[in-house]
């Protein structure tokens, strides 16, 4: 039974969730030590509260965006304009729901400039055309990705602050505020809509052949063609989702701040979209990607933020703490890392002996 032991412990720990799990737990556990609250969960007017409940919360729109992206790396691509396709979904949605209190035979009503529904529509529907955009410069045109999203990186932050006209649009439209900051069944409804987005995609996957498309994309796209694989096709239809996406991640932040500002929302989330995905095991070559590996590395990161701010880390040097942790867990899922860690432990010993 001994000798068991350590074979299932590797097997346990060779996995490439087993890491960024105990990351997380790590992470837990560390928050917990230093704020003995943090575990605590309160029911308080219908609705749980608790520092997990925020981290769940905040963690959302990273977990959707981290979605996105793990399918168009999964392909071999990158996409660095999901940050500025969450501002534009943000502004345009701010814009055509605005907001305004009128006051009709002694009593207040709050009327948006358009339906809910349009608004949504319309930010999705932009989000997705955004995706549409990189893909065909990807899949159509032959661009490298990280150059034909590049472009709409710089330019989808100048289209974002034109919808708002380079101010923060305020939103007044409280049915809104439901989606990015509202409860439903005791949870936040962001989790929700996140955990949907989660099933619906991880579902295609493993009931359909389009995860092993995807793969067979990512790992050689010209044998994937010659087999018959519409490769353009789903490239294409994956910077679409990744759009979609960081569409819905800008309705839940502008939601949830009741505004939007086209010059930094959704600032930098392309970076820690791409750190979630590549914490969760998906290979920056293509090929090897893991859903829920993503939403594990969003979780990280969430939970990472949260400890540097409320052990109160300086602000000046949060990033380095958060690249040093990221850093770290990247080197211990590396199996060649491990190895050569594995080399030097068995030859101190030995050099022990020789001296």
């Amino acid at each position: 039974m001994s000798a068991s032991f350590p074979e299932s412990f590797r097997r346990v720990f060779g996995h490439r969730l087993a890491w960024p799990v105990v990351t997380l737990l790590l992470l837990l556990a560390v928050n917990a030590a230093f704020n003995p609250s943090f575990l605590h969960l309160e029911w308080r007017d219908g609705h749980l509260y608790g520092s997990l409940i925020d981290i769940l919360n905040r963690a959302a729109p990273l977990v959707l965006v981290s979605l996105g992206m793990t399918l168009v790396i999964a392909t071999r691509g990158i996409d660095i304009s999901v940050g500025a396709v969450v501002a534009i979904a943000a502004a345009l949605a701010a814009w055509m729901i605005g907001g305004s209190l009128v006051v009709a035979n002694g009593a207040a009503a709050e009327v948006s400039r358009f339906p809910m529904w349009l608004a949504i529509l319309a930010a999705l529907g932009a989000a997705a055309a955004c995706g549409l955009w990189n893909g065909l410069l990807v899949a159509r045109v032959g661009m490298q990705p990280i150059i034909a999203t590049l472009i709409l990186m710089v330019a989808g932050r100048g289209i974002a602050q034109l919808i708002t006209g380079g101010q923060i649009i305020t939103i007044y439209y409280a049915p809104f505020f439901f989606i990015g900051s509202g409860y439903l069944f005791g949870l936040p409804f962001s989790v929700y809509i996140a955990a949907l987005v989660l099933a619906v995609v991880y579902l295609a996957i493993t009931r359909s052949a389009l995860g092993l498309f995807i793969q067979a994309v990512g790992i050689n796209p010209s044998a994937a063609r010659v087999a018959g694989v519409r490769a353009r096709r789903i490239i294409v239809c994956a910077y679409m989702f990744c759009g979609f996406c960081a569409g819905v991640a800008g309705l839940l932040i502008s939601s949830n701040v009741k505004s939007a500002d086209g010059n930094n929302a959704g600032q930098l989330l392309e970076l820690d979209a791409i750190l979630a995905v590549t914490l969760g095991g998906t290979a920056l070559t293509g090929g090897r990607f893991s859903l829920v590996g993503s939403v594990i590395g969003a979780l990280i990161i969430q939970t990472l933020t949260y400890a540097i701010y409320s052990l109160g880390v300086p602000p000046e040097i949060n990033l380095v703490v958060k690249a040093v942790v990221v850093f770290a867990v990247m080197l211990l899922q590396s199996a060649e890392f491990r190895a050569s860690m594995r080399q030097l432990v068995r030859r101190a010993p030995r050099g022990e002996v020789n001296a």
